[in-house]
């Protein structure tokens, strides 16, 4: 086995558990998915982009964290610490099947998650009751989901690829649904409304001894030397695409000169390898097929 497959599979197996599980994307013919997302679509483009989203959803962790009851709700009921790779594979499996899987496929995905989301409640140290199925705590978390996978798309992406404003503001729109569907409401929709949604939301947020654990631990986290090497090159890339505001509240203090200096270029040669090493997608060609064939009937 030559290196690239070597790579490739160690990559397959620790975002995907190992099985693409690509009937969920090549079938039925002409399905147009759920959500009706197509090739070029901006909500295509950012989540088909391996840097990007795997910069992002670090950098999405981190900002989650800052809602107290959202980070309550993980510390109590999520297995993240016992079983990280795991929990990664639920969420990449969520990811990948909304945007590129056929209709039935996502909505047994979505089923799922809101089926889990009504076990999930408790009270939060600070005495509040929390709910995963709370409208408007999903709509924070999809929120700073969606702004850190774009900000890693717009930062990693090669940059003839990247979203225009117009576009940027179309990804807000096309990701909307996915929230709704779990139960979100009043879900931004453009670039501006989500940068005014995070500062209605700022006084809510802070880092809480929770929170400030689950980022020492996915700086720490990696089963080998070489996965730890990655994740933490990958981290550090995220912390700049968080708001400075986060930053400070994390206690992650890494000035722009190393940000913009060291700490992208690495993390852009760290992606690059990891996307020679899977090589083009096969979700997306699978996607592209199903899309591209005359419906059943």
């Amino acid at each position: 086995m030559g290196l690239r497959e070597r790579i490739a599979r160690e990559l397959t197996a620790t975002m995907h558990g190992g099985d693409l599980e690509l009937g969920r994307y090549a079938a039925p013919p002409g399905d147009p998915g759920l959500f009706g997302i197509a090739p070029g679509d901006p909500v295509w483009r950012v989540h088909g982009h391996a840097t990007g989203m795997l910069t992002g959803g670090f950098a999405a962790l981190m900002l989650q964290s800052l809602h107290p009851l959202a980070m309550a709700g993980v510390d109590d009921h999520s297995d993240f610490r016992a079983d990280p790779v795991g929990r990664l594979n639920g969420t990449v499996r969520f990811i990948t099947t909304t945007t590129f899987g056929s209709s039935a496929a996502a909505r047994e995905v979505i089923d799922l998650v809101r089926r889990i989301h009504t076990r999930v409640h408790g009270t939060a140290p600070d005495g509040r009751p929390y709910r995963a199925d709370d409208p408007d705590l999903l709509t924070w978390v999809h929120t700073a989901e969606v702004r850190s996978f774009l900000a890693g798309h717009q930062t990693y992406a090669p940059r003839p690829l990247r979203l225009t404003p117009a576009e940027c503001d179309a990804y807000y729109r096309q990701a909307a649904p996915v929230a709704e569907a779990l139960g979100a409401r009043n879900i931004p929709r453009t670039s501006l409304e989500a940068e005014r949604y995070l500062a209605r939301m700022r006084p809510q947020l802070h880092a809480t001894a929770a929170a400030l654990d689950s980022v020492r631990f996915l700086r720490r986290f990696g089963r080998t030397r070489r996965e730890r090497l990655v994740v933490g090159r990958l981290m550090n890339a995220s912390v700049g695409l968080l708001p400075g505001w986060a930053r400070t509240e994390l206690g992650v203090h890494r000035p722009v000169a190393v940000r913009t200096g060291w700490d992208r270029p690495l993390a852009t040669a760290v992606g690059r390898t990891i996307e020679w090493g899977l090589g083009p997608s096969q979700i997306q060609a699978a996607a592209r097929g199903r899309l591209a064939q005359a419906p059943q009937g």
